[in-house]
């Protein structure tokens, strides 16, 4: 098996408990670039949220290079280049964040440079995404959204809220609305919907196409259930040790865990095969 591709999730994965790469996975991530190989960092995250992982990998500001973003809603070069462009429309997410209202669940969405809520009480969970990924925040009512609704690329939007409150808003979700999106859970707090057809899967299959990669030439790792979808298409896809459940079925393989090296295990088993 001939890997060309690893496609990297990074929030329990690429990085520890603490948030950092650990020294043997960037080495063996370095090497794998240095004899070819791509590595495509795929997460939840807008670019915003990579760019320090980018640059500690020797990644950052490459034509040859790419990462995809916002759960599959966007692939791109780490120079800017746009491969793949998957946005929500507003009238779409303006009927979700009704909803949303109605049921009394925090909520926001993501663009490429700001995240918006429309809850004058923002979330705590919004707060500590704002920090995680680097990104501000900028309150907006519904309505001032409406009138210059032209202006925003809605990458994704987000239910985040206490794990029982987002329980029971996906419980009471009409199916004529979910049938509008992709929707995945990234943490118990976070629920995720994306343009209908959004996945990293998705995104990384139109990126191999471009690139001339086959399926069975990459490996995908992950730990959670917006990960699946790469696990799936990747002809190796290899589960992290503190994967959730469902990520650790569809695997083909099962690694050390976050904390431990797993990434940099992966790579050494299957990548550095001679």
């Amino acid at each position: 098996m001939t890997i060309k591709m690893v496609a990297i999730d990074i929030d329990g994965t690429l990085i520890n408990d603490q948030r950092e790469i650990t020294p043997k996975t960037v080495a063996a991530i370095k090497k794998a670039s240095q004899q070819g190989v791509k590595i495509v960092l795929c997460t939840g995250r807008p670019m915003t949220g990579v760019r320090a992982y980018l640059k500690q990998l020797g990644l950052n500001n490459r034509d040859d290079e790419y990462v995809v973003s916002f759960n599959g809603g966007l692939a791109q070069t780490t120079s800017g280049k746009v491969m793949v462009d998957e946005s929500l429309s507003f009238n779409d997410y303006a009927d979700w964040e009704n909803y949303c209202l109605k049921e009394g669940v925090h909520s926001q969405l993501e663009t490429r440079d700001y995240i918006y809520t429309t809850n004058q009480d923002i979330s705590k969970y919004t707060v500590y995404e704002s920090e995680l990924v680097d990104m501000p925040i900028r309150y907006r009512p519904l309505d001032e959204m409406s009138r210059i609704r032209d202006q925003y690329v809605i990458a994704k939007a987000m239910m985040v809220d206490e794990k029982e409150v987002i329980d029971r808003a996906l419980a009471d979700l009409p199916e004529e609305l979910a049938s509008r999106f992709s929707i995945v859970r990234s943490e118990d707090f976070y629920l995720e919907f994306m343009r209908k057809g959004v996945s990293k899967g998705q995104a990384l299959d139109m990126l191999c196409q471009e690139l001339g990669i086959g399926a069975s030439e990459v490996m995908a790792l992950g730990n959670a259930q917006n990960d699946n979808s790469m696990l799936e298409f990747a002809g190796h896809g290899v589960a992290m040790g503190n994967s959730v459940e469902k990520t650790l079925a569809i695997a083909d393989d099962v690694t050390a865990d976050n904390n431990h090296d797993g990434v940099a295990a992966a790579i050494d088993k299957y990548v550095f095969t001679d």
